[in-house]
């Protein structure tokens, strides 16, 4: 059972990180939105300290995804993915000739037949 705890914290801890970094916000920023020292979020993103049910519910809202992407809920895209949004936020600050080349990687991405359809 303590391995599972260490496992599943070790989850969550890289999916705070990885929400943070999407998010383009600093550990210092959300240690000040959360009220924390700084050292905390890095102690939490390490999994070496427990996140209250609160400060999840917080952290959510802040990077904009919902607690069960942050407590491991598979990571599959559909329509409500708040990942999808934010992509939509980025995307939009590009420009156009960018954005063009963009969609014709990511349309090769879909069409590479080394990966055997598997995308």
């Amino acid at each position: 059972m303590i391995e599972l705890d260490s496992v599943k914290r070790a989850q969550i801890a890289e999916r705070l990180k990885e929400a943070r970094k999407l998010a383009g916000l600093s550990q210092g920023h959300v240690a000040k939105m959360l009220g924390l020292h700084r050292p905390s979020v890095t102690e939490i993103e390490a999994g070496n300290r427990r996140v209250s049910a609160d400060e999840l519910a917080r952290l959510a809202e802040i990077y904009d995804v919902s607690v069960a992407w942050l407590l491991g809920a598979p990571d599959k895209l559909d329509a409500e993915d708040p990942r999808l949004e934010l992509a939509a936020r980025e995307l939009s600050k590009l420009k156009p000739d960018d954005l063009e080349r963009l969609l014709k990687l990511l349309a090769a991405m879909r069409s590479d037949p080394t990966d055997g359809g598997n995308r």
